[in-house]
Protein backbone atom coordinates (compact mmCIF):
# COMPACT_ATOMS: atom_id res chain seq x y z
CA UNK A 1 0.00 0.00 0.00
CA UNK A 2 1.01 3.69 -0.74
CA UNK A 3 2.25 5.50 2.03
CA UNK A 4 2.53 9.15 0.72
CA UNK A 5 -0.01 10.35 -1.87
CA UNK A 6 -0.31 13.83 -3.69
CA UNK A 7 -3.65 15.15 -4.09
CA UNK A 8 -3.32 16.93 -6.95
CA UNK A 9 -6.69 19.14 -7.02
CA UNK A 10 -8.47 21.41 -4.45
CA UNK A 11 -12.19 21.90 -2.90
CA UNK A 12 -14.47 19.54 -1.70
CA UNK A 13 -12.51 16.38 -3.61
CA UNK A 14 -9.52 17.47 -2.09
CA UNK A 15 -10.64 17.42 0.94
CA UNK A 16 -12.65 13.63 0.68
CA UNK A 17 -9.68 12.28 -0.80
CA UNK A 18 -7.72 13.80 2.31
CA UNK A 19 -9.99 12.19 4.93
CA UNK A 20 -9.96 8.34 3.70
CA UNK A 21 -5.89 8.43 2.73
CA UNK A 22 -5.97 9.07 6.77
CA UNK A 23 -8.33 6.23 7.91
CA UNK A 24 -6.39 4.22 5.87
CA UNK A 25 -2.76 5.47 7.25
CA UNK A 26 -1.40 7.28 4.43
CA UNK A 27 0.17 10.58 4.46
CA UNK A 28 -0.84 13.36 2.03
CA UNK A 29 0.53 16.12 0.57
CA UNK A 30 -1.90 19.17 -0.40
CA UNK A 31 -0.66 21.08 -3.56
CA UNK A 32 -2.50 24.76 -3.75
CA UNK A 33 -3.03 28.28 -5.19
CA UNK A 34 -2.03 31.38 -3.24
CA UNK A 35 -5.79 31.57 -3.69
CA UNK A 36 -6.60 28.25 -1.87
CA UNK A 37 -3.84 29.12 1.00
CA UNK A 38 -6.45 29.60 3.92
CA UNK A 39 -8.30 26.33 2.38
CA UNK A 40 -9.39 22.89 4.34
CA UNK A 41 -7.50 20.67 2.03
CA UNK A 42 -4.04 22.76 3.48
CA UNK A 43 -5.07 23.15 6.48
CA UNK A 44 -5.66 19.73 7.37
CA UNK A 45 -2.90 17.64 4.78
CA UNK A 46 0.13 15.82 6.29
CA UNK A 47 2.14 18.42 4.11
CA UNK A 48 1.38 21.19 1.48
CA UNK A 49 3.27 22.66 -1.52
CA UNK A 50 2.13 25.67 -3.00
CA UNK A 51 2.15 25.35 -6.68
CA UNK A 52 1.40 28.95 -8.19
CA UNK A 53 -1.13 31.70 -8.47
CA UNK A 54 -4.43 32.10 -8.84
CA UNK A 55 -4.93 30.95 -12.15
CA UNK A 56 -5.42 27.12 -13.06
CA UNK A 57 -3.05 27.17 -15.97
CA UNK A 58 -0.49 28.35 -13.73
CA UNK A 59 -1.00 26.09 -10.78
CA UNK A 60 -3.67 22.82 -10.72
CA UNK A 61 -2.92 22.73 -14.44
CA UNK A 62 0.66 23.44 -13.96
CA UNK A 63 1.82 19.82 -14.75
CA UNK A 64 5.46 20.79 -13.74
CA UNK A 65 4.70 22.54 -10.77
CA UNK A 66 3.12 19.55 -9.52
CA UNK A 67 5.50 16.49 -10.40
CA UNK A 68 7.79 18.87 -8.49
CA UNK A 69 6.09 18.67 -6.06
CA UNK A 70 5.49 15.06 -5.64
CA UNK A 71 9.57 14.42 -5.91
CA UNK A 72 10.37 17.09 -3.50
CA UNK A 73 7.69 16.14 -1.47
CA UNK A 74 9.05 11.58 -2.01
CA UNK A 75 5.27 10.71 -2.85
CA UNK A 76 4.06 7.32 -3.94
CA UNK A 77 1.09 8.04 -5.89
CA UNK A 78 -1.05 11.13 -7.14
CA UNK A 79 -4.85 11.45 -6.69
CA UNK A 80 -6.02 13.96 -9.25
CA UNK A 81 -9.60 13.27 -8.08
CA UNK A 82 -12.10 15.15 -11.16
CA UNK A 83 -11.72 17.92 -13.60
CA UNK A 84 -7.96 19.95 -13.46
CA UNK A 85 -5.91 16.96 -14.48
CA UNK A 86 -7.97 14.38 -14.02
CA UNK A 87 -8.36 12.76 -17.47
CA UNK A 88 -5.39 14.28 -18.81
CA UNK A 89 -3.62 11.65 -20.68
CA UNK A 90 -0.25 13.32 -20.91
CA UNK A 91 -0.20 14.06 -17.11
CA UNK A 92 -1.21 10.14 -16.57
CA UNK A 93 2.25 9.75 -18.89
CA UNK A 94 4.63 11.58 -16.81
CA UNK A 95 3.47 10.68 -13.50
CA UNK A 96 4.40 7.12 -14.80
CA UNK A 97 7.77 8.20 -16.83
CA UNK A 98 8.49 9.20 -13.09
CA UNK A 99 8.00 6.03 -11.61
CA UNK A 100 4.58 7.52 -9.58
CA UNK A 101 1.62 5.72 -9.69
CA UNK A 102 -1.01 8.02 -11.29
CA UNK A 103 -4.34 6.95 -9.36
CA UNK A 104 -6.67 5.85 -12.29
CA UNK A 105 -6.46 4.14 -15.81
CA UNK A 106 -3.42 4.14 -18.31
CA UNK A 107 -2.65 7.14 -20.71
CA UNK A 108 -3.61 4.72 -23.43
CA UNK A 109 -6.93 4.37 -22.01
CA UNK A 110 -7.53 8.13 -21.48
CA UNK A 111 -6.94 8.59 -24.75
CA UNK A 112 -9.30 6.24 -26.36
CA UNK A 113 -12.15 6.98 -24.23
CA UNK A 114 -11.84 11.04 -24.22
CA UNK A 115 -12.07 11.26 -27.92
CA UNK A 116 -15.99 10.80 -28.67
CA UNK A 117 -15.05 9.21 -32.18
CA UNK A 118 -12.17 7.01 -30.65
CA UNK A 119 -14.67 6.13 -27.76
CA UNK A 120 -17.51 5.15 -29.85
CA UNK A 121 -15.76 3.00 -32.12
CA UNK A 122 -14.21 0.92 -29.88
CA UNK A 123 -17.49 0.64 -28.14
CA UNK A 124 -19.32 -0.76 -31.33
CA UNK A 125 -16.15 -3.34 -31.33
CA UNK A 126 -17.61 -3.97 -27.80
CA UNK A 127 -20.96 -4.34 -28.39
CA UNK A 128 -22.13 -1.66 -26.59
CA UNK A 129 -25.35 -0.12 -27.90
CA UNK A 130 -24.45 3.41 -29.58
CA UNK A 131 -26.31 6.16 -30.81
CA UNK A 132 -26.69 5.78 -35.18
CA UNK A 133 -24.61 8.04 -36.67
CA UNK A 134 -21.06 8.57 -38.38
CA UNK A 135 -18.40 5.69 -37.16
CA UNK A 136 -15.94 8.22 -36.57
CA UNK A 137 -15.27 11.92 -37.35
CA UNK A 138 -16.63 13.45 -40.28
CA UNK A 139 -14.52 14.56 -43.51
CA UNK A 140 -16.36 16.88 -45.40
CA UNK A 141 -20.21 18.67 -45.25
CA UNK A 142 -21.21 16.34 -48.10
CA UNK A 143 -20.43 13.34 -45.55
CA UNK A 144 -22.70 14.74 -42.95
CA UNK A 145 -25.34 15.09 -45.10
CA UNK A 146 -25.12 11.36 -46.15
CA UNK A 147 -24.79 10.48 -42.62
CA UNK A 148 -27.57 12.56 -41.41
CA UNK A 149 -29.89 11.48 -43.90
CA UNK A 150 -28.86 7.37 -42.72
CA UNK A 151 -29.84 8.52 -39.35
CA UNK A 152 -32.69 10.29 -39.98
CA UNK A 153 -33.60 13.74 -38.61
CA UNK A 154 -33.67 15.61 -36.15
CA UNK A 155 -29.48 14.95 -35.59
CA UNK A 156 -26.89 16.20 -33.14
CA UNK A 157 -23.44 17.25 -34.58
CA UNK A 158 -21.15 17.01 -31.92
CA UNK A 159 -17.42 18.06 -31.07
CA UNK A 160 -15.16 15.25 -30.69
CA UNK A 161 -13.08 16.77 -27.98
CA UNK A 162 -16.29 18.97 -26.83
CA UNK A 163 -17.85 19.18 -23.23
CA UNK A 164 -20.06 21.29 -21.73
CA UNK A 165 -22.68 21.70 -24.47
CA UNK A 166 -19.99 23.37 -26.58
CA UNK A 167 -19.71 22.34 -30.33
CA UNK A 168 -23.13 20.57 -30.13
CA UNK A 169 -25.99 21.22 -32.37
CA UNK A 170 -29.15 20.19 -32.96
CA UNK A 171 -30.53 19.71 -36.76
CA UNK A 172 -33.60 19.43 -37.32
CA UNK A 173 -33.70 19.45 -41.44
CA UNK A 174 -31.40 19.52 -44.20
CA UNK A 175 -32.14 23.14 -44.60
CA UNK A 176 -30.61 23.64 -41.32
CA UNK A 177 -27.26 21.69 -41.39
CA UNK A 178 -25.01 23.83 -43.47
CA UNK A 179 -25.18 26.55 -40.84
CA UNK A 180 -25.14 24.35 -37.75
CA UNK A 181 -22.01 22.74 -39.32
CA UNK A 182 -20.17 25.63 -39.95
CA UNK A 183 -21.06 27.43 -36.23
CA UNK A 184 -20.54 24.00 -34.25
CA UNK A 185 -17.03 23.55 -35.66
CA UNK A 186 -16.14 27.32 -34.86
CA UNK A 187 -17.09 27.20 -31.51
CA UNK A 188 -15.40 23.88 -30.81
CA UNK A 189 -12.29 24.94 -32.74
CA UNK A 190 -11.89 28.29 -30.74
CA UNK A 191 -12.86 26.68 -27.44
CA UNK A 192 -11.07 22.94 -27.48
CA UNK A 193 -8.50 23.58 -30.84
CA UNK A 194 -10.12 20.73 -32.61
CA UNK A 195 -12.61 21.41 -34.89
CA UNK A 196 -13.73 17.67 -35.25
CA UNK A 197 -17.01 16.82 -35.34
CA UNK A 198 -19.26 13.79 -35.38
CA UNK A 199 -23.16 12.94 -36.30
CA UNK A 200 -25.58 11.33 -33.94
CA UNK A 201 -29.20 10.55 -34.37
CA UNK A 202 -30.64 13.12 -32.05
CA UNK A 203 -32.45 11.01 -28.83
CA UNK A 204 -35.74 11.89 -28.24
CA UNK A 205 -36.74 12.87 -24.63
CA UNK A 206 -33.43 11.34 -23.03
CA UNK A 207 -32.59 10.63 -19.83
CA UNK A 208 -28.80 11.03 -18.60
CA UNK A 209 -28.26 7.68 -17.04
CA UNK A 210 -24.71 6.52 -15.92
CA UNK A 211 -23.33 3.38 -14.49
CA UNK A 212 -20.34 3.20 -11.88
CA UNK A 213 -17.58 0.47 -12.97
CA UNK A 214 -14.75 -0.32 -10.91
CA UNK A 215 -11.79 -2.62 -12.72
CA UNK A 216 -8.52 -4.03 -10.86
CA UNK A 217 -5.08 -4.62 -12.64
CA UNK A 218 -6.00 -8.22 -13.05
CA UNK A 219 -8.91 -8.13 -15.32
CA UNK A 220 -11.36 -8.65 -12.93
CA UNK A 221 -14.25 -5.67 -13.75
CA UNK A 222 -17.90 -4.76 -11.95
CA UNK A 223 -20.24 -2.01 -11.63
CA UNK A 224 -22.14 -0.76 -8.33
CA UNK A 225 -25.30 0.06 -10.34
CA UNK A 226 -26.56 3.27 -12.36
CA UNK A 227 -27.11 7.00 -11.11
CA UNK A 228 -29.62 9.34 -12.82
CA UNK A 229 -28.26 12.97 -13.63
CA UNK A 230 -31.61 13.56 -16.05
CA UNK A 231 -31.77 17.01 -14.11
CA UNK A 232 -29.26 19.25 -16.29
CA UNK A 233 -28.81 22.99 -17.26
CA UNK A 234 -26.87 23.55 -20.30
CA UNK A 235 -25.51 20.05 -20.17
CA UNK A 236 -24.50 20.86 -16.32
CA UNK A 237 -25.45 18.23 -13.76
CA UNK A 238 -27.63 20.07 -11.25
CA UNK A 239 -28.83 16.73 -9.22
CA UNK A 240 -28.06 12.94 -9.35
CA UNK A 241 -29.97 10.07 -7.32
CA UNK A 242 -29.71 6.19 -7.01
CA UNK A 243 -31.78 4.15 -8.74
CA UNK A 244 -33.16 5.80 -11.37
CA UNK A 245 -36.82 5.97 -10.88
CA UNK A 246 -37.84 5.11 -14.06
CA UNK A 247 -35.59 2.36 -14.97
CA UNK A 248 -36.56 -1.48 -14.90
CA UNK A 249 -34.72 -4.64 -13.64
CA UNK A 250 -34.38 -6.23 -16.99
CA UNK A 251 -32.82 -2.60 -17.93
CA UNK A 252 -31.02 -2.11 -15.46
CA UNK A 253 -29.08 -5.67 -16.25
CA UNK A 254 -28.37 -5.19 -19.66
CA UNK A 255 -27.16 -1.21 -18.81
CA UNK A 256 -24.80 -2.57 -16.22
CA UNK A 257 -23.72 -5.71 -18.24
CA UNK A 258 -22.80 -2.96 -21.49
CA UNK A 259 -21.11 -0.86 -18.80
CA UNK A 260 -18.93 -3.83 -17.78
CA UNK A 261 -17.95 -4.81 -20.93
CA UNK A 262 -17.09 -1.50 -21.89
CA UNK A 263 -14.60 -1.22 -19.15
CA UNK A 264 -13.31 -4.94 -20.11
CA UNK A 265 -12.79 -4.05 -23.49
CA UNK A 266 -10.37 -1.01 -23.24
CA UNK A 267 -8.64 -2.78 -20.35
CA UNK A 268 -9.70 -0.16 -17.56
CA UNK A 269 -8.39 0.28 -14.28
CA UNK A 270 -9.86 1.86 -11.12
CA UNK A 271 -13.17 4.24 -10.85
CA UNK A 272 -14.83 5.02 -14.00
CA UNK A 273 -18.13 5.86 -15.46
CA UNK A 274 -20.10 5.02 -18.41
CA UNK A 275 -22.54 7.34 -19.45
CA UNK A 276 -25.81 6.45 -21.51
CA UNK A 277 -28.22 8.05 -22.97
CA UNK A 278 -31.93 6.49 -21.97
CA UNK A 279 -34.95 7.02 -24.65
CA UNK A 280 -38.84 7.30 -24.33
CA UNK A 281 -38.69 4.13 -25.91
CA UNK A 282 -36.43 2.30 -23.32
CA UNK A 283 -33.79 2.04 -25.46
CA UNK A 284 -29.90 2.96 -24.19
CA UNK A 285 -27.00 4.04 -26.17
CA UNK A 286 -23.57 5.07 -24.73
CA UNK A 287 -22.80 8.19 -24.50
CA UNK A 288 -19.09 8.37 -23.40
CA UNK A 289 -16.91 6.96 -20.46
CA UNK A 290 -15.43 9.24 -17.50
CA UNK A 291 -12.08 8.12 -16.88
CA UNK A 292 -12.12 9.11 -13.49
CA UNK A 293 -13.88 9.76 -10.20
CA UNK A 294 -17.44 11.71 -10.76
CA UNK A 295 -19.02 14.55 -8.41
CA UNK A 296 -21.73 12.63 -7.93
CA UNK A 297 -19.92 9.11 -6.54
CA UNK A 298 -21.44 10.16 -3.22
CA UNK A 299 -24.81 8.60 -3.75
CA UNK A 300 -23.67 5.54 -4.76
CA UNK A 301 -21.37 5.49 -2.03
CA UNK A 302 -24.45 5.96 0.33
CA UNK A 303 -27.00 3.21 -1.68
CA UNK A 304 -23.97 0.36 -1.25
CA UNK A 305 -22.18 1.59 1.76
CA UNK A 306 -18.70 2.01 -0.55
CA UNK A 307 -16.03 3.96 -0.24
CA UNK A 308 -15.09 4.64 -4.06
CA UNK A 309 -12.12 6.78 -2.95
CA UNK A 310 -10.81 3.92 -1.33
CA UNK A 311 -11.48 1.10 -3.67
CA UNK A 312 -9.47 3.45 -6.23
CA UNK A 313 -6.30 3.63 -3.94
CA UNK A 314 -6.42 -0.05 -3.35
CA UNK A 315 -6.87 -1.13 -6.97
CA UNK A 316 -3.81 1.68 -7.90
CA UNK A 317 -1.71 -0.65 -5.37
CA UNK A 318 -2.59 -3.98 -6.93
CA UNK A 319 -5.34 -4.98 -5.08
CA UNK A 320 -7.88 -7.29 -7.02
CA UNK A 321 -11.82 -6.27 -6.43
CA UNK A 322 -14.50 -8.73 -5.44
CA UNK A 323 -15.35 -8.72 -9.31
CA UNK A 324 -19.46 -8.93 -8.50
CA UNK A 325 -21.64 -6.53 -9.86
CA UNK A 326 -24.40 -4.73 -7.28
CA UNK A 327 -27.84 -3.72 -7.42
CA UNK A 328 -29.65 -1.37 -5.58
CA UNK A 329 -30.72 -2.36 -2.09
CA UNK A 330 -33.83 -0.85 -0.67
CA UNK A 331 -32.39 2.84 0.30
CA UNK A 332 -32.75 5.60 -2.43
CA UNK A 333 -30.35 8.57 -2.85
CA UNK A 334 -30.38 12.05 -3.73
CA UNK A 335 -27.29 14.49 -4.29
CA UNK A 336 -28.08 18.28 -5.21
CA UNK A 337 -24.54 20.65 -5.90
CA UNK A 338 -24.57 23.87 -4.07
CA UNK A 339 -22.90 26.21 -6.09
CA UNK A 340 -22.23 29.75 -5.34
CA UNK A 341 -24.33 30.85 -7.98
CA UNK A 342 -27.85 33.20 -8.37
CA UNK A 343 -30.41 30.90 -9.49
CA UNK A 344 -32.56 33.66 -10.49
CA UNK A 345 -30.05 35.53 -12.54
CA UNK A 346 -29.26 32.67 -15.69
CA UNK A 347 -27.26 31.27 -12.32
CA UNK A 348 -24.80 33.67 -12.48
CA UNK A 349 -21.20 32.75 -10.38
CA UNK A 350 -21.37 34.95 -7.37
CA UNK A 351 -18.04 34.31 -5.65
CA UNK A 352 -17.23 35.81 -2.36
CA UNK A 353 -16.82 35.98 1.36
CA UNK A 354 -19.49 33.50 3.12
CA UNK A 355 -20.49 35.40 6.31
CA UNK A 356 -22.08 32.53 8.08
CA UNK A 357 -22.45 28.76 6.91
CA UNK A 358 -23.92 26.46 8.68
CA UNK A 359 -24.58 22.76 7.48
CA UNK A 360 -28.01 20.63 7.97
CA UNK A 361 -27.52 17.19 10.14
CA UNK A 362 -29.64 14.32 11.04
CA UNK A 363 -30.23 10.77 9.65
CA UNK A 364 -28.71 9.68 6.40
CA UNK A 365 -27.52 13.47 5.97
CA UNK A 366 -24.06 13.85 3.95
CA UNK A 367 -22.92 17.49 3.50
CA UNK A 368 -19.27 17.12 1.78
CA UNK A 369 -17.79 20.60 1.14
CA UNK A 370 -14.52 22.55 1.85
CA UNK A 371 -16.37 25.83 2.98
CA UNK A 372 -16.68 27.49 6.68
CA UNK A 373 -17.98 30.84 8.01
CA UNK A 374 -15.17 33.26 6.92
CA UNK A 375 -14.15 31.36 4.10
CA UNK A 376 -13.91 33.62 0.90
CA UNK A 377 -15.02 31.94 -3.01
CA UNK A 378 -12.77 32.61 -5.89
CA UNK A 379 -13.94 33.72 -8.85
CA UNK A 380 -11.18 31.79 -10.19
CA UNK A 381 -12.42 28.37 -9.56
CA UNK A 382 -15.82 26.19 -10.38
CA UNK A 383 -18.65 27.72 -8.45
CA UNK A 384 -19.68 23.74 -6.85
CA UNK A 385 -19.40 25.27 -2.74
CA UNK A 386 -20.65 21.96 -0.87
CA UNK A 387 -22.70 18.43 -2.13
CA UNK A 388 -25.80 17.90 0.11
CA UNK A 389 -26.57 14.18 -0.09
CA UNK A 390 -29.60 12.39 1.20
CA UNK A 391 -30.44 8.84 1.79
CA UNK A 392 -34.20 7.21 3.32
CA UNK A 393 -36.03 3.61 2.40
CA UNK A 394 -38.17 5.51 -0.45
CA UNK A 395 -37.68 8.09 -3.33
CA UNK A 396 -40.71 9.98 -1.32
CA UNK A 397 -38.69 9.72 1.95
CA UNK A 398 -35.45 10.98 0.47
CA UNK A 399 -36.90 13.70 -1.37
CA UNK A 400 -38.84 14.62 2.13
CA UNK A 401 -35.61 14.79 3.45
CA UNK A 402 -34.06 17.02 1.11
CA UNK A 403 -36.49 19.50 1.07
CA UNK A 404 -36.16 19.68 5.36
CA UNK A 405 -32.05 19.57 5.16
CA UNK A 406 -32.21 22.61 2.28
CA UNK A 407 -34.33 24.40 5.02
CA UNK A 408 -31.73 24.08 7.61
CA UNK A 409 -28.67 24.65 4.81
CA UNK A 410 -27.60 28.41 5.76
CA UNK A 411 -24.83 29.99 3.48
CA UNK A 412 -24.85 34.01 4.55
CA UNK A 413 -22.32 36.28 2.06
CA UNK A 414 -23.03 34.76 -1.40
CA UNK A 415 -25.84 33.92 -3.35
CA UNK A 416 -26.77 29.80 -3.59
CA UNK A 417 -28.66 27.76 -5.75
CA UNK A 418 -30.25 26.18 -2.54
CA UNK A 419 -33.32 28.31 -3.29
CA UNK A 420 -33.52 26.54 -6.69
CA UNK A 421 -33.22 23.05 -5.01
CA UNK A 422 -35.94 23.70 -2.65
CA UNK A 423 -38.53 24.78 -5.23
CA UNK A 424 -37.31 22.23 -7.79
CA UNK A 425 -37.94 19.67 -4.50
CA UNK A 426 -41.79 21.18 -4.74
CA UNK A 427 -42.37 20.72 -7.91
CA UNK A 428 -44.90 17.62 -9.10
CA UNK A 429 -42.97 16.53 -12.48
CA UNK A 430 -39.89 16.01 -10.11
CA UNK A 431 -41.57 14.31 -7.51
CA UNK A 432 -43.54 12.16 -10.26
CA UNK A 433 -40.21 11.01 -11.57
CA UNK A 434 -41.23 11.76 -15.34
CA UNK A 435 -39.22 13.84 -17.03
CA UNK A 436 -36.08 14.38 -19.31
CA UNK A 437 -33.07 16.36 -19.73
CA UNK A 438 -34.97 19.20 -20.95
CA UNK A 439 -37.04 19.50 -18.09
CA UNK A 440 -35.32 22.71 -16.71
CA UNK A 441 -35.98 24.63 -20.01
CA UNK A 442 -39.63 25.27 -18.76
CA UNK A 443 -39.01 25.49 -15.22
CA UNK A 444 -40.00 28.29 -13.25
CA UNK A 445 -36.78 30.10 -12.55
CA UNK A 446 -38.72 33.92 -11.55
CA UNK A 447 -37.95 34.98 -7.86
CA UNK A 448 -41.13 35.13 -6.39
Amino acid sequence: MFKKILIANRGEIALRIQRTCREMGIQTVSVFSTADRESLPVRFSDEAVCIGPPASKDSYLNMAHIIAAAEITGVDAIHPGYGFLAENAEFAQICEDHGIKFIGPTAEVINTMGDKAAAKAAMIKAGVPVVPGSKGLLESLEQAYEEAEKAGYPVLLKATAGGGGKGMRRVESPEGLEAAWNSARAEAGAAFGNDGMYLEKYIEEPRHIEIQVISDQHGNHCHLSERDCTIQRRHQKLVEESPSPVLSKETRKEMGAAAVAAAAFVDYEGAGTVEFLYDKHGKFYFMEMNTRIQVEHTVTEEIFDYDLIKEQIKVAAGVPILGIDYYPSERHSIQVRINAEDPFNDFRPHPGKIEYFHKPGGHKVRVDTHAYSGYTISPFYDSMIAKLIVSAMSREEAIAKMERALEEFIVDGIKTTIPFHQRLMRDEIFRSGVYDTGFLNTFDLSED
